[in-house]
């Protein structure tokens, strides 16, 4: 068996940081951001899951992994030293942050969801101000986690409207289906491919990693060639993978804050997608069409593939109005200067060199 270099490397860069952390006993002055890991996503480079906000962060609050005097964790990424990495944050008198966003419900996660929560309330609970992704976010973490102890506030993720804008025109027919992001439970791309059968003019891409692999299902329907795997993609290609699309569809259920969904809006594509979660907040009555399915925590039940396909339809019929609508959602709800502003408020508030005051923003 050969030595996982990635592993070993990130096994010394955390022991290195935590001989040079335990030294000082004081946090630094002025706002020093550490996010939990030593190193994040470069600027461009692929991201998964809840790195792309660090991504964006930290070109503005660099990665500070000892001399920190704020730390910043994500309920999708958080380390796995997370324990005594709060006991360190309490000993040097460093706020924490949480941005909050999923949980695991039994639906997914079924014997295992308390043990996937288990991290998630810890750090949710040791949190001086938690930003929950969406309405969503908070109702599902105070339903699985319990409510926080320091003040919060709903703050929907970003995206930086100058780089993901629509193309100079549509792509050209046939229409075009995207699925985006990472394909993590299985019934997100089956449910995709039966509703691209529904509709013999259409195209899909998908990108992402996939839990299943689709050929025997793409066989079984006869879609050959009107389905392409896209793979991952860094975020410097995503806008243009974006413009190759007519519209975004996203089967994933209660979804807690899609940043797909907000990018592919900014991009001008309408969104289908099922009407549950936070993504019925981003995207509103006039941006896309939801589809209606059964909600319950014991089961994930997506809509049909019909109900998919009719919802495709009469988004395609009037594409150029929800087309604007998606865009001008996006630049007015979700851009990503705004949404880095209030972390600089909220940063000099929690960790500037005034005496600490909370937050006025608490609900």
């Amino acid at each position: 068996m050969g030595v996982d270099v990635e592993r070993v490397a990130r096994y010394r860069r955390a022991s290195a940081r935590w001989l040079r952390s335990l030294a000082l006993r004081e946090r630094a002055p002025g706002v020093r951001v550490f996010y939990g890991h030593d190193v994040v996503p470069a600027p461009g480079d692929p991201v998964a899951g809840g790195t792309g906000k660090f991504q964006r962060l930290a070109q503005r609050f660099p990665n500070s992994p000892t001399e920190f005097s704020l730390l910043y964790l994500g309920s999708t990424w958080l380390p796995r030293d997370l324990k005594p990495m709060l006991w360190l944050a309490r000993r040097r008198g460093a706020a924490v942050v949480v941005n909050q966003s999923g949980v695991a419900y039994p639906g997914w996660a079924g014997a295992q969801t308390e043990a996937i929560n288990r991290p998630f309330r810890r750090a949710l609970l040791a949190a001086d101000h938690v930003l929950y992704q969406s309405e969503f976010c908070k109702r599902s973490a105070d339903e699985f986690l319990g409510q926080p102890r320091g003040t919060w506030e709903v703050l929907y993720n970003a995206v930086d409207v100058a780089q993901f804008t629509p193309g100079d025109a549509p792509p050209a027919d046939p229409p075009v289906l995207l699925l985006a992001g990472d394909q993590t439970q299985a019934y997100r791309l089956e449910v995709a491919l039966r509703t691209l059968a529904e509709l013999p003019d259409a195209r899909l891409i998908v990108t992402g990693r996939l839990v299943s692999d689709p050929a025997a299902l793409v066989r079984e329907l006869d879609l050959g060639a009107r389905v392409e795997l896209a793979g991952r993609y860094a975020q410097r290609d995503a806008p243009a993978l974006y413009r190759r699309a007519h519209m975004l569809l996203h089967t994933k259920v209660k979804d807690p804050c899609p940043t797909a969904v907000v990018e592919a809006m900014a991009c001008g594509l309408p969104v289908v997608y099922a009407a549950s979660g936070g993504t019925v907040e981003l995207v509103g009555e006039e941006a896309g069409v939801g589809v209606p399915h059964p909600e319950s925590w014991g089961r994930d039940e997506p809509p049909a593939p019909d109900a998919f396909a009719d919802a495709v339809r009469t988004v395609l019929a009037d594409r150029d109005p929800y087309a604007a609508a998606a865009r001008q959602r996006a630049v007015e709800r979700f851009a990503l200067e705004p949404w880095l502003e209030r972390h600089a408020e909220l940063f000099t508030e929690l960790a500037g060199d005034a005496p600490r005051a909370r937050t006025s923003r608490t609900r």
